[in-house]
């Protein structure tokens, strides 16, 4: 099952899927609407039941510093991934906890761990998923509804293509993490699900910066500071 905005993409996602020998239903949805995510999730459980798995992935924004961004993209950089995850979860989660079985995935960003200067409506929104995500860990413990976290490091998508001068934000160190493909995110994905694995950040280098971040936060912070964008 795929919800996403773009009719256009979804159709192409599905036909892939297709060619492949895999079956695909796709959802036009805006998960920014509470009253839409609502309806979207009894049309599938009326159709397919309850997911054995849900992949929250939304997300919207450009990194902009706070006073520079626009109210209306203030509030939807917040709406995606935040409030799509929190109300499409707990759509879900009766079912789940009913059933004692299932498994929550949410893919954040590196941001939710190393803030950077000039991204903070888009920061914000990723550390409240981070701890959207750690409740439910703890809300669901001994349930047998398992949550996971993906924390991929750049990828080759078409985000800074529909978020123009995002990338130009990115600190000199990080350029030093190697792009991922969405194939790549695609297969973590798919691996912590089979691991039953809490998380999981990528590529090393990144897990390494967060580990530096961790134990020397001050460092962490002058250097995406020092190697970020200025006013």
């Amino acid at each position: 099952m795929l919800v996403a905005r773009g009719v256009e993409a979804l159709d192409a996602v599905v036909e892939r899927i297709s060619g492949f020998g895999g079956r695909a239903v796709a959802i036009p949805a805006d998960l920014a609407d509470v009253d839409r995510v609502r309806a979207l999730a009894e049309q599938v459980v009326a159709a397919h039941g309850v997911p054995d798995v849900l992949v929250n992935n939304a997300g919207a924004g450009r990194w902009l510093f706070l006073d520079e961004t626009p109210t209306a993209e203030l509030v939807a950089m917040t709406a995606l991934p935040f409030t799509a995850a929190l109300h499409l979860t707990r759509e879900f989660l009766p079912g789940m906890r009913q059933r004692g079985s299932g498994r929550i995935v949410t893919v954040n960003s590196p941001a939710s761990r190393l803030p950077w200067p000039g991204a903070t409506g888009y920061a914000a929104s990723r550390y409240a998923l981070r701890g959207l995500t750690a409740a439910l860990r703890l809300d669901l413990r001994g349930t047998g509804v398992g949550v996971s976290e993906v924390v991929p490091g750049k990828v080759s998508s078409r985000y800074f293509a529909n978020n123009p001068g995002s990338e130009d934000r990115i600190p000199a160190i990080a350029r030093l993490i190697p792009t991922v493909t969405p194939r790549r995110v695609a297969t973590e994905i798919v691996r912590v699900v089979e691991r039953d694995r809490a998380e999981r950040v990528f590529p090393w280098q990144l897990k390494g910066f967060e580990l530096v971040g961790r134990v020397l936060p001050g460092v962490a912070g002058y250097l995406t500071w020092r190697t970020g964008t200025r006013r």
